[in-house]
């Protein structure tokens, strides 16, 4: 999306628009759809512009909810935002903390200025992109605790909220609270590629760590992020949703937790389950396939606590250093995926050709750890036909390779 194509977009007639597209689900509808907003003299400009946001409306909604169907979105802008049931977290650590004025720096399409400002904080959102900064205007725009900025976070002069605060008496230094989302992809607004080294990130994480030796701080990262590089006095939390690891955040100061370095956190249909340590949980001994197998979450998996939720089930390793946990009781738990064995076979391509025949395995989900794999190749060898489905899980036993048919539990 370009300036001019926003200039446009922002308009009463064109937020009417907007507002006003019918549902679409096929490009013949697109295409009377764009016949139609043109007949009816809309420009080519704008009429794209309308059905690109129609378009990551509807995309958004896994993220919004509701409210998606009010803001506006780049599609880059969209891919790195915060859910709102993360955001929301993100702001209550702020204010249980005290602060009262968050700078938010990267703030992208808002999301989590959005939820801040929902709890009363008081809001500087910096933006360096100019299209994305007017679409967080927006979004923005019915709280009036919110400020928006085009500026480069590295030259947004924080000591200017110290000093009004000050002056104006409800907020002070010490109540200033940093939030930073580094831009994790590269430029532009559609097609954007994911940055793989730390040190292209926008702003810096040197210039982001060294804010949160100043100020009680938040940094969102991706849940991949080198655990090397996270400082060791910052409390470290993966959060996942719905069974994916969504991001890897690290906070600072008084928004961290005392004795806390280590973190799952699980938001499932069933609330919102957390795992937490002072570092790293040591590993259980590993011992004999039992009737359950479990698959730990993956931010469990990342906080690297799976010693820890293994005591937790009465559990033990099925290998070392694979992560996998097995016991003869089944457990329910957030933290991790049950799996009932029904056979153990050798991971041999002709005999579980044979074998899902003789059972008339059709649909098969294929997971595989510590076996140098594709699980979707795999899937095609084994030629399946049949009415039922299961679960194959591909691993190994010790230096054993193994295949163990399984449904879910």
């Amino acid at each position: 999306m370009e300036t001019s194509e926003v200039r446009e977009l922002l308009t009463p007639s064109g937020l009417r628009l907007l507002d006003s597209l019918p549902e679409y689900s096929s490009k013949g509808d697109i295409v009377r759809i764009v016949a139609g907003l043109r007949s009816a003299g809309h420009s080519s400009a704008l009429v794209a512009a309308v059905l690109t946001q129609a378009k990551l409306r509807s995309k958004a909604a896994a993220k919004f909810d509701d409210f998606a169907v009010r803001m506006l979105f780049t599609e880059a802008g969209l891919e790195q935002a915060t859910r709102l049931r993360v955001a929301a977290l993100h702001a209550g650590r702020f204010s249980r903390a005290g602060i009262t004025h968050v700078a938010d720096l990267g703030c992208g399409i808002g999301a989590d200025a959005m939820a801040m400002a929902g709890l009363g904080l008081t809001v500087t959102a910096v933006e360096a992109d100019e299209v994305t900064a007017a679409l967080a205007s927006y979004n923005l725009a019915i709280f009036e605790n919110v400020t928006v900025v085009h500026a480069r976070a590295e030259e947004f002069d924080l000591a200017a909220l110290a000093v009004e605060g000050n002056s104006n008496g409800p907020h002070s230094a010490a109540r200033i609270g940093i939030y930073l989302d580094p831009a994790r992809r590269t430029s532009g607004h559609s097609n954007t590629e994911r940055l793989t080294r730390p040190e292209d990130y926008s702003p810096s994480l040197k210039f982001a760590f060294g804010l949160a030796e100043r100020y009680p701080a938040g940094v969102k990262l991706g849940p991949g992020f080198d655990r090397g590089l996270i400082p060791i006095d910052a409390e470290a939390q993966w959060v996942s949703v719905d069974g994916s690891v969504v991001e890897l955040g690290l906070w600072f100061g008084t928004v961290a937790r005392p004795g806390i370095t280590r973190s799952a956190l699980v938001l499932d249909d069933t609330g919102t389950h957390e795992m937490n340590a002072p570092g790293d949980s040591d590993d259980v001994e590993a011992g004999v396939l039992g009737n359950f197998l479990y698959e730990p979450d993956g931010s469990v998996i990342r906080a690297r606590l799976i010693g820890d939720l293994a005591r937790i089930m009465g559990a033990h390793m099925l290998s070392e250093r694979i992560a996998y946990l097995t016991s003869d009781i089944l457990v329910s738990t957030p933290f991790a995926r049950g799996f009932r064995i029904l056979d153990e076979f050798p991971l041999d391509v002709k005999t579980l050709t044979r074998e899902m025949r003789t059972r008339g395995i059709g649909t098969l989900e294929v997971k595989k750890r510590g076996v140098d794999i594709d699980p979707a190749e795999f899937r095609k060898k084994l030629r399946l036909q049949g009415p039922h489905s299961a679960t194959l899980i591909l691993t190994r036993i010790g230096e054993r390779r193994t295949a163990l048919l399984a449904e879910r539990v």
